[in-house]
């Protein structure tokens, strides 16, 4: 049962972060730019929690001396990433600018996501395997 709770937990965070990051930055980048109209706050959350995924994943593997409980991995990779990243968002982004004809922004919308994210989820993961073995 506990499991449940702490990915509750994390998931409630996640959700909180992902909408503020998400909401100032498209606010403010499209105030300043309104040309540009590109979802860059979901873009940016969806790389940030790649990121995290990776350090995360790395600190789970066994033999990291960064290592990390269930209870942690529940609450911080299941719950928070979960709840942060937001690809249900970007499909439904990418799809209404394919809707509205801009196939160029849609497919660098596409492009820079599944790029970015990959990545930023192999930075972290090599991040915290740089920093994080066992010193012999």
């Amino acid at each position: 049962m506990i499991g449940y709770v702490l990915v509750a937990a994390g998931g409630a965070l996640g959700s909180i972060v992902r909408y503020w990051i998400s909401e100032r930055l498209d606010d403010r980048l499209n105030a300043a730019l309104p040309q540009l109209m590109f979802p860059v706050g979901t873009l940016l959350v969806n790389v940030l929690g790649s990121f995290a995924i990776g350090l995360l994943a790395g600190m789970a593997e066994g033999g990291s001396r960064l290592g990390m409980t269930d209870g942690s991995r529940l609450l911080l990779m299941v719950g928070l990433c979960g709840g942060f990243t937001t690809f249900s968002s970007f499909s439904l982004q990418t799809l209404g600018l394919l809707r509205e004809g801009l196939l160029l922004r849609a497919g660098g919308n596409a492009a820079l996501s599944v790029l970015l994210c990959l990545l930023a989820t192999w930075a972290g993961l090599a991040l915290v395997q740089a920093i994080g073995r066992p010193v012999p």
